[in-house]
């Protein structure tokens, strides 16, 4: 109820946003974060993916996502290469800063408050979507992740299940990753052409798989609107054995819907390692 009056007053929405961040300023003193990094991959990979960079997003501008390249280009230059060591806990916005005009970057497409928006900055989302896929197939705890409150494109070339990204905010909606092993992490990240590309690389031969699969998948409607439900599982595998040791649901998303739900529902595989590059 308070956000949606907060929402209504401009003013009083942003004297909170400026609360919540200066909060958690504050609370970032007391946190080992991931901040070293080094163009020396570590040897092993433990997950590689890429995203395409141009998708057909409803009836949005296609400039937008040539500025969100721009965007991305400068996030990536700040935490490209960065050592997750035991005990750490990789920050999105700790690496990535505040996104400003000053920084270089310009406005681009975002989500927020219930509405596809611009602003300077926007399309970082797709990067914390490929950070979190990569977290997904290894050991580290995710101790801090959003997602979108709303389904605001039909799927467009998606292959990755639905409801598997991050969202970000500056600075308290962070994602946020800690390395509980004895061993450090690292991730790689890159634009090519066509796609924003990425590896989670590791100190040591890891013995387990991570296998992420998406479950119970429909669209539904209920009281004049139009919502999109699934289940994301993760399987974890020994990979001497091939035995699974433990599965576990990561996330029940249930979201509005803001287009018309397709009249066959797309049917999205279970997702293994078969999405990499």
């Amino acid at each position: 109820m308070l956000k949606k009056i907060l929402v209504k007053l401009p003013y009083a929405y942003t004297m909170r946003i400026h609360q919540l961040r200066l909060m958690r300023s504050l609370q970032n003193q007391f946190k080992a974060f991931a901040v070293r990094r080094t163009e020396e991959p570590l040897p092993f990979t433990m997950k590689r993916h890429q995203s395409l960079l141009r998708r057909k997003l409803g009836s949005s501008d296609p400039r937008l996502q040539e500025n969100k390249i721009v965007n991305l280009n400068i996030a990536i230059n700040r935490m490209n290469g960065v050592l997750v060591q035991p005990g750490e806990t990789f920050s999105y916005w700790k690496l990535v800063g505040k996104p400003s005009k000053r920084k270089g970057y310009i406005e681009g497409l975002q989500l927020s408050r219930g509405e596809v928006r611009t602003g300077v900055g926007g399309g970082l989302c797709q990067l914390a979507n490929l950070l979190y896929w990569l977290a997904l197939h290894s050991p580290l705890e995710v101790v801090e992740r959003h997602h979108h409150s709303f389904d605001p494109f039909p799927d467009d070339q998606r292959v990755l299940p639905f409801g598997s990204g991050a969202s970000v905010f500056y600075n308290y909606v962070d994602l946020r990753f800690y390395n509980p092993s004895t061993t450090p992490f690292q991730f790689n990240i890159w634009l090519t052409e066509e796609h924003l590309k990425g590896t989670l690389q590791c100190g040591q031969e890891w013995p387990l798989a991570y296998h992420i699969e998406e479950r119970n998948h429909q669209f539904h409607a209920k009281e004049g609107k139009n919502f999109r439900e699934n289940e994301i599982w993760r399987r974890v595998v020994d990979k001497r054995t091939g035995l699974t040791v433990k599965e576990e649901l990561l996330v029940h998303n249930y979201s509005e819907v803001k287009y018309d739900i397709p009249v066959e529902k797309p049917h999205i595989i279970g997702m293994n390692n078969r999405f990499g590059f």
